[in-house]
């Protein structure tokens, strides 16, 4: 399994939502297949791993977490449908913050301050915004933009809000032997130092993709809610423990 480096821009918004993401690898692959019968490996899932008493999420909620480390939200990408068709040289004239190059990318890229976040806007109608660090900002945001494109005259609705990726990380505090990891945990891992320096780890349940890097720092990747950033982090955790460097 292949860390593929993406060549091309996005032209849909779904392209958009998942090129946003965290970086020009392609994390987000099918989880890999079934284990063969003969094969000793059993992923970190929530299904064989009860997570322990522990930390505490930002809210005040139990993450379960032994290791008293808790991921930090660093992006969250949602999808909005603003119902109408638009004209997105009209958008790129006449709003603030805005640019449009048709011959590079099919979409308007709008920015605001507060929250500091990046929509690409959709002569369909369709936008994705990029860049919040919580649910909360991301709708916040997604609400403002469609209040900027009314105020230009064209008949948005705010409809489907959907949050499509979270993106999470961490830092254990150790470094990691990833070539022993890729090894033993080689049917959910693909460690390729020559293309990209970290590993990548395919958790199947629940499905979060990690990067994780020797020296430690983990990106966590792949949620629909934040509460499996949390889980994800609380099932690998023991597995990073087992191959921390002496």
């Amino acid at each position: 399994m292949e860390a593929v480096v993406q060549l091309s821009n996005p032209t849909t918004p779904l392209e958009a939502s998942r090129w946003h993401s965290t970086m020009a690898v392609d994390i987000n692959g099918a989880a890999p297949g079934a284990v063969n019968g003969d094969s000793t490996q059993t992923p970190p899932t929530a299904a064989n791993g009860a997570a322990k008493d522990g930390a505490q999420k930002p809210d005040g909620q139990d993450t379960g977490n032994v290791s008293g480390i808790v991921p930090v939200l660093q992006n969250v990408v949602a999808t909005v449908n603003l119902d109408c068709r638009l004209d997105l040289k009209t958008i790129a004239l006449h709003a603030r913050n805005a640019e449009y190059n048709p011959k590079r990318f099919a979409a308007v890229i709008m920015r605001i301050r507060e929250p500091k976040t990046t929509a690409l806007i959709f002569a369909s109608g369709k936008m994705v915004v990029t860049g919040a660090k919580s649910e909360d900002d991301s709708k916040l945001a997604a609400r403002k933009y469609a209040r900027i494109i009314q105020k230009l005259g064209f008949a948005a609705r705010f409809t489907d809000f959907k949050i499509q990726n979270i993106v999470g990380s961490c830092d254990v505090k150790f470094p990691i032997r990833l070539e022993g990891l890729a090894s033993r945990h080689h049917m959910f891992s693909s460690y390729e130092p020559e293309l990209f320096p970290g590993l990548i780890y395919r958790m199947m349940k629940p499905k979060i993709v990690l990067l994780i890097f020797v020296s430690g720092k983990i990106v966590l990747t792949g949620a629909k809610v934040r509460e499996e950033i949390y889980q994800a982090f609380n099932l690998v955790y023991p597995v990073l423990a087992d191959f921390r460097k002496a």
